[in-house]
């Protein structure tokens, strides 16, 4: 009895720490889903949709280097894939919109896992080149097989007039479109928050912290690094899936290196250590670009020095930071 006495207040006060993040993030997604709004404006709610998918993207890339700590530059081969299978797919109806949708993320999400099982033997920057060279043949091969993918002109995505019952004016208008791709980014931020806590998320960053010990203990590595790979290419596929139906359209561009380039960034900025950090790394280049863009044609200066000052100043990121500063306010020794 006196054990469980002496328990209680330990629970009871880890509960709020424990609740905390899901509390956060769902004070985070209503004040979101509510920004469009009550701000009325049809441009801000087309910047924030845009800007939602591409944080998707960049989660994945984040959660990668987070869980597995390896840097890709070839999350847009999942990504624009996913973007491209889907217009194919409906193009030339070889399954319904709904099967074709699901297909979108799912093949990525296997081949990742399969040819994680070859790529994950480098770590480094062999790694990181492995991932460029693939997602580079994937960009030629869109490019180059006109017969298939039109090459540079691109291909229209022939949604029809519902997918999953829902009318395809709801995916393709900024304002409703922007709380679907909202609510899909929160429960992904909630998945890999959940995840990061169980036994395969503690396993991972095990395994990520000394390989060599793990194996020595009795563990397995490179199916859950496979796996962890995989996840993080699921869910960039999911992204292209949101950016195909919202857009009607996909280029090369959405699978050129430079398009894994920019989310590379976005996670550096808002920080990988933290779940959240790509996501709002990516909200902020999404929307410094923008007005920047709207300034000079040499917006890229004002990313290069942004990711300077953070690389130098904020090794964690901005959100590493944001998280240090709550755990002060909060959490008081832990900051």
């Amino acid at each position: 009895m006196s054990e469980r006495t002496d328990i209680m207040p330990a629970q009871a006060l880890r509960l709020p720490r424990a609740w905390g993040f899901p509390a956060g993030l769902a004070a985070v997604a209503l004040a979101g889903a509510l920004l469009p709004a009550v701000a009325g404006s049809p441009l801000l709610a087309t910047l924030l949709t845009q800007g939602t998918i591409v944080a998707i993207l960049a989660t994945a890339v984040g959660f990668l280097i987070r869980q597995n700590g390896l840097v890709s530059f070839g999350h847009a081969l999942f990504y624009g894939g996913a973007a491209y299978l889907l217009a194919l797919a409906l193009e030339h109806r070889l399954v319904s919109v709904e099967v074709a949708v699901i297909a979108a993320v799912v093949v990525p999400t296997v081949f990742a896992f399969l040819i994680g099982f070859v790529m994950l033997r480098v770590a480094g920057v062999a790694f990181s080149m492995l991932t460029l060279a693939v997602a580079q043949a994937g960009f030629e091969l869109v490019m180059r097989w006109r017969s298939l993918a039109n090459g540079e002109d691109g291909i229209a995505v022939a949604l029809p007039d519902a997918v999953f019952g829902i009318p395809v004016a709801v995916f393709q208008r900024a304002d409703s479109m922007f709380l679907i791709c909202w609510g899909i980014l929160m429960l992904v931020l909630l998945g890999l928050w959940l995840l990061g806590r169980s036994h395969f998320g503690t396993l991972t960053l095990a395994i990520q912290g000394n390989e060599e010990r793990a194996r020595f203990i009795g563990y397995e590595t490179m199916v859950p690094r496979a796996v962890v790979y995989a996840i993080s290419a699921g869910i960039a596929a999911l992204g292209g899936v949101l950016f195909a139906a919202y857009n009607g359209f996909v280029t090369p561009d959405s699978v050129h290196w430079t398009h894994s380039g920019e989310a590379l960034v976005m996670a550096i900025i808002g920080g990988a250590r933290t779940v959240w950090g790509p996501a709002l790394g990516a909200m902020l280049y999404f929307f410094v670009r923008d007005a920047a863009g709207s300034i000079t044609d040499h917006w890229p200066a004002f990313i290069g020095i942004a990711l300077i000052v953070v690389t130098v100043a904020l090794p964690s990121g901005i959100g590493g930071a944001l998280g240090t500063l709550a755990r002060r306010i909060f959490g008081g020794r832990h900051g």
